[in-house]
């Protein structure tokens, strides 16, 4: 008897209807970035629709490029990114492996709190932050930029119901050959939560890659700008761009790390959810 189950044929073709209506906007906007501005003045539906990018050409990409502080900006959001990503992991692993495995007064009143900044507004603490960083006279630099995204109650969430759900056999059998909760946790629980840290890290960088409100809020200099700020600036609003193409083209530049990233990690990420929703 033949145990797999095969996936009915109409789920397969809904799915890939579906999959494939979510990504025409995205197809759409690579299209259009490589057709000629003067092209699109007149149109952008030349071939099916535009999705087909006909004539085809790298000039609006070229002009980007062009400016001189691109390149800066790429890496600045990089540099960015990865400071958030990595100090999120440590602190949202250790808070984590606290909240799950160490008894401690007042565990459970704290660990609410954590949650609940959840439903706070990233807006709300805009001003306070301000005038933090403006008594330090650290604005326009790139930790200022990371520093607030540490606090990422989700990543909490995440790693605590990730530490949970470890057999405290593991934990017992460790603690029968000695080791403390230090030793526990770095020879034990980081090694086993390789796929929820991916995942973590990967939710974390997407999120302060495309962040944009704190970074024009706290950036003023040019050579600060992240991506996102810089591509801004340099648009303007849609009448005073260069082009649709051109237009595009940012918007393609601005997101083809995050694009490669997913791709490249995509199995990590599912692997990471399937881990933290299946009991």
């Amino acid at each position: 008897m033949q145990s797999d189950r095969k996936t009915p044929l109409w789920i397969l073709i809904t799915v890939t209807l579906a999959a494939f209506v979510w990504l025409i906007p995205v197809i759409w906007m690579f299209s259009l970035s490589l057709q000629p501005n003067e092209l699109l003045s007149r149109t952008t539906a030349n071939t099916l629709l535009g999705l087909v990018p006909w004539p085809f050409t790298l000039e609006n990409f070229q002009a980007i490029l062009a400016i001189g502080d691109t390149p800066r900006w790429f890496l600045n959001s990089m540099i960015v990114a990865g400071l958030s990503t990595a100090l999120v992991l440590v602190t949202s692993t250790l808070a984590g492996y606290a909240f799950a495995r160490v008894p401690f007064r007042g565990r459970n009143i704290v660990y609410p709190l954590v949650l609940a900044g959840l439903m706070v507004p990233e807006q709300v603490v805009f001003i306070p932050l301000y005038v933090f960083f403006s008594d330090l006279g650290a604005h326009n630099t790139l930790p200022t930029l990371a520093l607030p995204r540490v606090a990422l109650p989700i990543g909490v969430f995440l790693m605590t119901q990730f530490f949970k759900d470890i057999p405290m056999s593991l934990e017992e059998a460790a603690r029968l050959e000695g080791c403390g909760h230090g030793r526990i946790f770095w020879s034990i629980m980081l090694p086993l939560a390789g796929p929820m840290l991916m995942t973590l890290a990967i939710i974390t960088f997407l999120y302060s890659w495309n962040d944009y409100l704190w970074p024009l809020v706290s950036a003023q200099q040019r050579e600060v700008f992240t991506i996102t700020v810089g591509l801004a600036k340099i648009q303007g609003n849609f009448a005073q761009s260069q082009g649709l193409g051109q237009l595009m083209a940012s918007g393609v530049l601005a997101s083809l790390p995050v694009i490669a990233l997913f791709l490249i990690f995509q199995k990590y990420i599912l692997r990471g959810i399937a881990l933290s929703t299946d009991k």
